[in-house]
């Protein structure tokens, strides 16, 4: 499917997916919407305390490095699992702006070595942050009580509802340890019924700029 970057409302870039109408990030700020969903109503809840964490659409790499970022603030220990089916190329990369725009050149090489490293590999990104990609669908994730916390950022529920099923929750509520958290960007009710049929417990949150709510669902 064609493709293009383009820029958000408050300066930062995404990718546009022409066939769709259907972009990475919200139109209305990509760095706006993943300080606000992931990580002042994800990350936040885990202040001071080691977490792991699984990426549901590891993408641009915007929501692991912000995480990184943020993390380094607080000398957090994080072990960071990004989950992808179909990267993004590597002519994309470079046409991100999420570097300068987060004025973070002096961690550049983070960003980079997050979309250069290989698959499958654990790494140790810098101190107390390590880093694994999974080129896998969504359907085929088979952990068990493995994280803390999730960032579910797949692609819309209009073009892509199959992701957001309640075979998919499944996954993610099994993939959670106890009292695990997981943080979308979406907030439908069919979405909402999906996650609350497999055991979470779902609170409705404002969303990010430009939208009106988000979901935070915690397993019993």
């Amino acid at each position: 499917m064609e493709r293009e970057i383009i820029k958000t409302r408050d300066g930062s870039t995404t990718i546009h997916i022409k066939d769709w109408d259907e972009c990475y990030h919200s139109r209305f700020g990509a760095i706006q919407e993943a300080q606000h969903v992931f990580i002042k109503n994800g990350l936040s809840l885990f202040e001071n305390k080691s977490v792991s964490i699984l990426e549901i659409g590891f993408g641009t790499g915007l929501n692991a490095f912000i995480t990184f970022l943020e993390s380094q603030k607080i000398n957090q220990i994080i072990d960071y699992v990004g989950v992808e089916a179909y990267p993004i190329l590597a002519e994309e990369v470079l046409l991100l702006n999420y570097v300068s725009e987060l004025n973070a050149n002096t961690e550049r090489f983070i960003f980079e070595k997050m979309h250069e490293c290989n698959w499958e590999e654990k790494i140790v990104l810098w101190n107390d942050f390590s880093f694994t990609k999974r080129n896998q669908f969504f359907a085929a994730i088979d952990d068990v009580e493995k994280f803390d916390l999730i960032y579910f950022d797949a692609f819309g529920y209009d073009v892509q509802p199959e992701l957001w099923s309640t075979e998919i929750f499944e996954k993610m509520y099994k993939a959670l340890k106890t009292s695990g958290v997981l943080v979308t960007y979406a907030a439908r009710g069919v979405i909402k019924r999906s996650m609350k049929e497999v055991g979470f417990t779902v609170e409705k949150l404002p969303g990010a700029p430009g939208k009106r709510e988000m979901f935070r669902a915690i397993k019993g």
